[in-house]
This record gives structure tokens, C-alpha cells and sequence, in this order.
């Protein structure tokens, strides 16, 4: 669930048991009191990740000690696409850096940069995404 605040666009959210607040920075009008909506985007596909791999590690009894997934957005100008003369063609792209610290091989860090990509946020990032929206009221 999430609900406008009174000013800006501060944004109060629960999911579950849980509550927080996004916002946008205060260049783009908001208060800057929380992530904005791209921040927690690349806050899932980050601990998606971590999670995925310490997931897998423990799976394998490898000797994963620590996953620090470090995750920025940003919108770039497509470049090879099917309409480059538009201007606003730009593409999401998400620049993940992970940092995997343990007695690990070098075939079994190589293993651990696969099943990143098998995180669930991640193969959601790359699916047809279907967004059923209606106005209750």
C-alpha cells in the first residue's frame, strides 16, 4: 500500500508488517525523507542478489562468509535501437557490483556471477511484466 503525505511527493508505504516512506530528492520537487522509487528498485534487485547467493553458497556448503551487492540506475540513450532518431529513446540501466568475500575458488566465484542472474527481481527485470491496474473508487 502506499499514500501520499500532505506535502511534496513523500510517500507512505506498507508492505506486510512493514512501514516506510519514499520520497524524491529535493531537486525534483520532493522533501528527500526516503529512496525514491528507482532507489528501492535497485534496493530489491541488491538484496535479491545478496540473498540469492548466500542462498546458493550455503546450498553448495561453500564458504561464503559476506555479499555486498552495490546496485545504481540510471536512464541512457539506447544505442543499436529501432528508433535512434527519437531522442527520448533511452533504456533503464541497472550497474550491479557485487563483493564477495570467503575462501572461494576462482570456478566457484565465477559460479556465484551466474546464479546472480537467476535472483528472482533480476529474471523480473528481464520478463514481459503484466500490470493489471483499476480505480476502486
Amino acid at each position: 500500500m502506499a499514500q501520499l503525505g500532505e506535502t511534496g511527493y513523500t510517500t507512505y508505504m506498507r508492505a506486510g508488517n512493514h512501514s516506510f516512506i519514499a520520497d524524491e530528492p529535493e531537486s525534483f520537487g520532493g522533501n528527500d525523507y526516503g529512496p525514491s522509487p528507482y532507489d528501492l528498485l535497485s534496493a530489491a534487485l541488491a538484496s535479491c542478489t545478496s540473498m540469492t547467493l548466500q542462498m546458493y553458497a550455503r546450498r553448495k556448503k561453500w564458504p561464503l562468509e559476506d555479499v555486498e551487492t552495490h546496485v545504481n540506475h540510471s536512464k541512457a540513450h539506447a544505442k543499436d535501437c529501432e528508433d535512434c532518431e527519437n531522442t527520448s529513446a533511452k533504456i533503464d540501466t541497472f550497474q550491479r557490483d557485487i563483493i564477495i568475500t570467503g575462501d572461494l575458488d576462482e570456478k566457484q566465484r565465477q559460479r556465484l556471477l551466474e546464479i546472480a542472474d537467476k535472483c528472482p527481481v533480476h529474471k523480473t527485470l528481464h520478463a514481459s511484466v503484466d500490470i493489471q491496474t483499476q480505480l476502486i473508487k
